[in-house]
């Protein structure tokens, strides 16, 4: 494969080609967010608009040391700006494919990408929220009457999603009411700073709050946006959005400050029906199903790996690993699933086993007599055979 490659640049190794739905875009744009903190900015060959949700993901697919690899960033991008996608990338310690894309991918070079997935983004989870088919188009308005009022609760990394959903609502709805609380270790820590900043000060209902490990004394407040320090709590969610309780909740970052969120917010009573998840763990574990499929389609996994089952659902099918939740395979496929708590306890993510058998680690919600008729919870239940599923 011919890559073009700036003068003394080194070769970004990617995977071999595969038909179909593995596509290529070229870098053409890159720089710093923060000290460990990158941002990239794709395009395709030729000038194309790109078509996805404000909130989805996209699946690198490399090779790196003789092996092929695949993981799943967040596009930071929004699809009302359209002729360009971005992904941003914190290098972690001992991370694999996030030090390497930082270290060597440079201007002007490829790489290969599957297609952006995700149900956590504003379409699906407006569609959900007023339960329209997904066969339906998404009605112009929806969006707008779906959330009237928006709070995002993020931590470290779990920005990106949210900054792809803000830079959507603030490009396309003037008033939208939306706070935005986000978790950092200090000021410098903060990804998406000065644009974050440029958002709130322009709208007028926009409210940007900050949650700080370490105080510094260089803080610029202003009437829009305002500071905290420490960790999120109960009382401090009440005192920064004194009306949480009214908005609908998308929260993401790394597991341990999804799991206090969810903790706080049940003891604040609010409606656990109305917060929307996601992890970076549920998105690399979509993408290894995602990948899996490609390879399938391409003909390069003639027999299912020991231990994988197939999932069907309607006219879709998907194969799922051991271990892999009905879950995974309906994110997968992009099917409209709620799924709040992803460990069993809230019970949106029922559905019905129509055919084959399951093991399930959770049926709390579910009545006897819902037991009895083949219900289970997506997040909690894993495949012990093919099976006929029914949403």
């Amino acid at each position: 494969m011919n890559m073009s490659v700036i003068a003394g640049a080194r070769a970004l190794s990617v995977s071999p080609h595969k038909p179909g739905s593995v596509n290529q875009l070229v870098c053409v744009e890159r720089w710093n967010e923060t000290s460990d903190v990158v941002s990239f900015r794709f395009q395709a060959g030729e000038p194309m608009k790109f078509d996805y949700k404000p909130g989805q993901f996209m699946t690198f697919v490399l090779e790196i040391n003789g092996e092929q690899v695949c993981r799943s960033y967040t596009l930071s991008s929004s699809p009302s700006r359209p002729y360009s996608l971005m992904v941003t990338i914190k290098r972690v310690a001992g991370g694999l494919v996030s030090n390497y894309l930082i270290d060597n991918l440079l201007l002007g070079q490829s790489v290969r990408v599957l297609p952006p997935a995700g149900q956590f983004n504003l379409f699906d989870i407006a569609r959900l929220s007023h339960k329209q088919p997904e066969t339906e188009k998404l009605d112009a308005n929806l969006l707008a009457i779906t959330a009237q009022k928006y709070l995002f609760l993020s931590a470290g990394c779990g920005i990106t999603p949210m900054y792809s959903m803000l830079r959507y609502l603030t490009d396309t709805q003037i008033d939208a009411d939306i706070a935005f609380v986000h978790s950092a270790r200090s000021e410098n820590d903060i990804i998406f700073k000065s644009s974050l900043a440029t958002m709130a000060n322009r709208f007028n209902a926009f409210k940007l709050r900050y949650v700080l490990e370490t105080v510094t004394e260089t803080l610029g407040c202003s009437p829009k946006i305002a500071f905290d320090f420490g960790r999120l709590s109960a009382q401090m969610l009440k005192t920064l959005v004194p009306d949480f309780a009214e908005r609908t909740i998308y929260l993401c970052g790394p597991e341990p400050y999804m799991q206090a969120v969810k903790i706080l917010l049940v003891e604040l009573n609010f409606d656990m029906s109305r917060l929307y998840h996601e992890s970076f763990a549920t998105a690399e574990k979509v993408a290894r199903s995602q990948l899996m499929q490609a390879n399938s389609s391409d003909g390069t996994s003639e027999n299912l790996p020991e231990g994988a089952f197939t999932l069907s659902i309607g006219d879709r099918s998907t194969t799922l690993n051991q271990g892999q939740s009905l879950l995974e395979g309906i994110e997968a496929e992009g099917l409209p699933i709620i799924a709040a708590c992803r460990s069993g306890v809230c019970g949106a993510c029922k559905c019905q086993v129509l055919e084959g058998e399951t093991v399930s680690t959770s049926v709390m919600t579910l009545t006897a007599a819902e037991i009895e008729a083949g219900f289970v919870l997506a997040c909690s239940t894993t495949l012990a055979s093919d099976v006929t599923l029914k949403l």
